[in-house]
């Protein structure tokens, strides 16, 4: 039987597409409302204090920065891995890669209160930041992924260059979430940040999340541009999810036994595990249970086919269980107290010994889902002015390609 040939188109604008854009439109104008009143109050109107300095906005950030690295995936499966079955998903995958990193970028910008401050950074280095390190990797991981892009796109330069450009882009985005989990694995001072394991443990992580939105914005783009999704192709994908997911489980074992191991961080492993109040219903509850066993029980112990109905569940479940382990990791790793003089007792008046609380604010929640849905729209407007969207996904099309 004949297979068509792999043609891409423009999405089409519709009712329905027109009012998601709205929907995406009013929740970053929300976005900017929330960073225009926390610039105008300071950050004294958000729940953050001198204990709790990253708050849910940068919970946002870390999540849409690990999934842009996460998302470019699929299309290293095509053109480093030679899996011929991803390669028509490929240019949606650099797109989706870019705007979340967009997205990411924004929140912490306007996070900052005054956004100005963002010139220091851009002309003032200090090579000996993690931070320095990780603005590079950023831009550049928007360069070459847009380079990335072109060649998928130019036929001139198609068949030549898709595979050193694909290698590179991989080799970028295994340094980007290795520099985004070693601002955690290095600081050396929170019981709860300093582990090796945490680069590993997020590259992990932006497979699975990358992954997860990935399968959903397709599922979304498909419905409103009337393309042909098959069945096979949304199961090969969510299979691969779960082996992910089991990957996280893994890592995140790895780093309580280590912990446990080790008497330095025994408090905050209990801390975490057992008498954290929230942080420990967030861990085993949402991270280990929602979104990690309950995802491999729907995909491996089930006799039933995967439809795009349980994947599409088990995406959500993922990116729940995803946006609950970094918040464990950032907020709960900053609620416990700081050991400032091991092996000395320490008494004052500035919460020494204490647990610090935190409550997101409105303007905090506005400027995450503000950065969620930049990043959304962005793919949105790619999908509409450029041709990344295949015209059919059927597994029948795609049953040649491997």
């Amino acid at each position: 039987m004949a297979i068509d040939r792999t043609i891409y188109r423009e999405i089409s604008v519709t009712p329905h597409l027109c009012a998601v854009a709205m929907a995406l439109v009013a929740c970053i104008a929300a976005a900017s409302w929330g960073g225009v009143y926390v610039e105008h109050h300071g950050h004294s109107v958000t729940g953050m204090t001198n204990q709790v300095v990253w708050g849910l906005p940068h919970v946002f950030a870390v999540f849409l920065i690990v999934a842009a690295s996460g998302a470019l995936n699929v299309a290293s499966m095509s053109s480093v891995f030679d899996k011929m079955a991803y390669k028509p998903l490929s240019r949606l995958s650099g797109v989706l890669a870019i705007s979340l990193l967009v997205g990411g970028l924004a929140v912490l910008v306007l996070d900052l209160g005054r956004p100005d401050r963002l010139i220091v950074q851009m002309t003032h280095f200090n090579f000996m930041s993690i931070f320095t390190w990780n603005i590079l990797l950023y831009t550049g991981f928007l360069a070459v992924v847009a380079i990335y892009l072109w060649v998928q796109m130019d036929r001139n330069v198609h068949p030549k260059w898709t595979k050193p450009a694909g290698v590179l882009a991989f080799v970028w985005r295994l340094a980007l979430t290795t520099g985004t989990g070693s601002i955690f694995g290095w600081l050396v001072a929170r019981p709860g940040y300093d582990a090796a394991i945490m680069a590993p443990l997020f590259i992990a992580m932006s497979l699975a999340l990358g992954l997860a939105v990935y399968i959903l914005v397709l599922q979304v783009l498909c419905l409103l541009g009337n393309c042909q999704l098959g069945q096979k192709l949304v199961a090969r994908m969510t299979r691969l999810l779960a082996l992910f997911v089991a990957i996280v489980l893994y890592f995140t074992a790895v780093q309580h036994l280590t912990n446990l191991y080790a008497a330095e961080h025994a408090g905050f492993e209990a801390f975490i595990l057992r008498d954290g109040g929230i942080y420990t219903t967030l861990f085993w509850g949402v991270q280990v249970a929602l979104g990690g066993l309950v995802p491999i029980a729907l995909v491996w112990v089930r006799k039933t086919p995967v439809t795009a109905g349980l994947s599409a569940g088990v995406s959500l479940l993922v990116i729940l269980g995803g946006m609950a382990q970094i918040y464990v990791i950032i907020i709960g790793g900053q609620a416990y107290s700081m050991e400032l003089f091991p092996g000395f007792e320490v008494e004052s008046s500035f919460f020494d010994g204490m647990i610090a609380s935190y409550k997101p604010s409105l303007p905090e929640i506005s400027l995450g889902l503000g950065g969620v849905a930049l990043s959304l729209l962005i793919v949105g407007v790619g999908a509409r002015v450029l041709r990344i969207l295949p015209t059919n996904l059927s597994d029948q099309n795609l049953a040649a390609k491997g």
